[in-house]
Parts: C-alpha cells; structure tokens; sequence
C-alpha cells in the first residue's frame, strides 16, 4: 500500500483496497475497493450471487481475503483484528444466537465482552422498549420469532454504540413499525458521526437511507457513486433506482418479462 492509501486508510472509517476471494476455481470477489467516510449510510447492491455475501463476512473478519486488506477505523483487520472488532457492529441477515439464554442473559453477555458499565449496559432498555421486546426480555430465545431476534441483534449493537456498523438485510422478518424505527435509528446513528455498511435488495430502502451506493457484479465493482450520478452512469436521469440498478445490472429481460405477465 502507498503512503497516500496508507494516510487514507487512516482517515476513513471503512477503507476495502483491492479485496479478492476464491472458492476453488470460482471467484467469489475480484479485486474490490471502496472507501466510506465517518457518517455516511453506504449502500451495497448487487443480484444474487454477485459476491455481496462474501464481501460482508470478510469485512466481518468471518472470512479471510484471498488479498486485498480492509480497513476499519484506521486498524488492519488482517494485522489487529480484535481493535477492528472493538470498533465494529454486525448485524446478520439470520442471526443465529445462544437459544438457551434468555433476551437478557445475551445482551449481559455481550456486554461483558465489550467490558460495558453498568450505565452502558442500562442502554439496552431504550432499544428493548423501542422494539416492543422488554416484555420478553426474561423468555429463552428459542421461543423469539425471526423478527424478534434481529430485533434483539439491533438492540445489541446499538447498545455497544458502535462506530461502524456492517448490515445484512436488515428489515427481513420486521413488522412495518419496527422497519421504520430501525431506519430512524441508522439515520440517528450516521447523524452522530457513525458509520454504516448496508446491504439490501430493497431497493427502495436504499434510495432513502444511503448517500452513495457500490453496485457489485460477479464479484467486480460495477458502479459506485450517488443515486444521482448512478443515473446519469446508466442515462435514466429521471428514473427510480430499481430501473437504475435493472440497467446497470444488464437485467434488461426483466422489463419484457414484466409486460408479458401484464399482457
């Protein structure tokens, strides 16, 4: 890396330079980078397959790059992966969590290993009722509903405070009022100097929520930038970002499918 890269890896709050991934023969990521300042929403699209999954575990550190490095708050994951993982919140599209512990016993859990106070720790209320999930706070986790343990994943993360945050899907299995809260919390969160990784394919969540977007490709960075500038990349100026996305993505038998299911 280059004295520039190395002072910009510094300064940014999530810096990828030159990720790569390989599963046998496929490659999963080819040589990815992208820098996100402290603040700022950045959404991650791409269609199935297209390497969003991989990136995300690496980022993660679930993962180990083929080559490339990843940078969060200024420490390589590779080299200090426990001062990557202090700083770094992740929120899976399927959390999979200690089913014999209850609601409570979890968050304490988690606490503990970020060695919280306990005034730190009393956070986790504001998220508990915010998420309609104090009355359950006591029951084993085995009995939460899908909705209810990413509810509780959120509540965790958001109690650590997390100055960067990494996010698989995160409205899957949410009701419509939990969804929104969480959407108010991630602007919340980017409003206060915090950083957030977002990969969805709602479409419509990203247009809301992110000030810039990487579109991902076969495990190639297709297009990065603002919605705006995305539009003006796939010359649909006046267009939402689904049919955006369709173009730049070369879906184009999707608009033919589409009107022959109307016809």
């Amino acid at each position: 890396m280059s004295t520039f890269e190395k002072e910009s890896a510094e300064q940014a709050a999530l810096k990828v330079v030159h990720l790569s991934k390989n599963f046998s023969s496929f490659k999963a990521v080819d040589d990815v980078s992208f820098t996100i300042e402290k603040g700022e929403i950045f959404g991650f699209l791409g269609p199935n397959g297209a390497g969003k999954t991989t990136t995300i575990k690496m980022l993660a550190g679930l993962l180990k790059p083929d080559s490339g490095s990843i940078h969060i708050g200024g420490h390589n994951l590779a080299e200090d992966p426990l001062s990557c993982k202090q700083i770094t919140g992740y929120i899976p599209d399927r959390p999979y969590l200690f089913e014999k512990l209850t609601g409570r016993e979890l968050l304490q859990f988690i606490a503990s290993l970020y060695s919280l106070s306990k005034d730190e720790f009393e956070q986790c209320h504001r998220y508990l009722d915010l998420f309609d999930l104090i009355e359950w706070q006591d029951h084993l986790i085995e009995s939460y509903s899908h909705g209810m343990r990413q509810k509780l994943i959120m509540t965790s993360v958001f109690m650590l405070d997390s100055p960067v945050i990494i996010v698989d899907e995160p409205m899957v299995g949410l009701d419509p009022k939990s969804a929104k809260i969480v959407k108010e919390l991630f602007k919340q969160h980017a409003r206060s100097g915090k950083t957030i990784f977002l990969s969805t394919h709602s479409l419509e969540i990203a247009e809301e929520l992110c000030s810039r977007i990487g579109i991902i490709l076969k495990g190639r960075l297709k297009s990065l930038g603002t919605i705006d500038s995305l539009r003006r990349q796939a010359k649909m100026t006046e267009s939402d970002l689904e049919d955006v996305f369709l173009e730049l993505t070369g879906a184009y038998e999707v608009k033919d499918v589409v009107k022959a299911l109307r016809s």
